[in-house]
């Protein structure tokens, strides 16, 4: 953003130094446009991608459970152990991260960390919520939450 603002007070001395020209009024008009692209690149950079979460599914232990957790097509969750509903609720990913809002508590939304790459199916990665919990989650290949533990 420096870099932006000093070229931007360069450019300006540098107009009011010299008569009305168009060629320079033209370099002006590139340069300005090369300088938004900078802009552009550089804010892209700063917003962390959003990861896409529904129609997957994931694996992990917790409170000593093998827990699966499937996403639907519309962000809705469903989490269960064996035949045991244990969760269920929306999620949304936000800022880079995961965060899921349950229906079955009044917790209200906890966000946990993703990872910086795509995890494909088989692949395992560490997350970290808010709260500072860590969980290692395994992405297993889509499957609906059987008709015994829908809500």
């Amino acid at each position: 953003m420096r870099i932006v603002m000093t070229s931007l007070a360069v450019l300006a001395l540098v107009a009011c130094g010299r008569p009305a020209d168009t060629a320079n009024d033209a370099n002006a008009a590139d340069a300005n446009m090369s300088m938004d692209a900078n802009a552009t690149a550089d804010a892209n950079m700063a917003m962390p991608a959003e990861i896409q979460l529904n129609e997957t599914s994931w694996q992990f232990t917790d409170d000593g459970k093998a827990t699966t957790e499937s996403i639907d097509a519309t962000g809705n969750y469903i989490s269960w152990a064996g035949n045991e509903h244990v969760d269920h609720g929306t999620v949304v990913s936000k800022d880079g991260k995961a965060c899921f809002t349950s229906a079955m508590d009044k917790e209200g939304e906890v966000c946990w960390t993703t990872s910086p790459t795509p995890i494909e199916v088989g692949q395992s990665f560490e997350t970290t919520s808010d709260k500072g919990e860590k969980l290692t989650v395994t992405r297993v290949a889509y499957v609906v939450a059987p008709a015994a533990v829908t809500p």
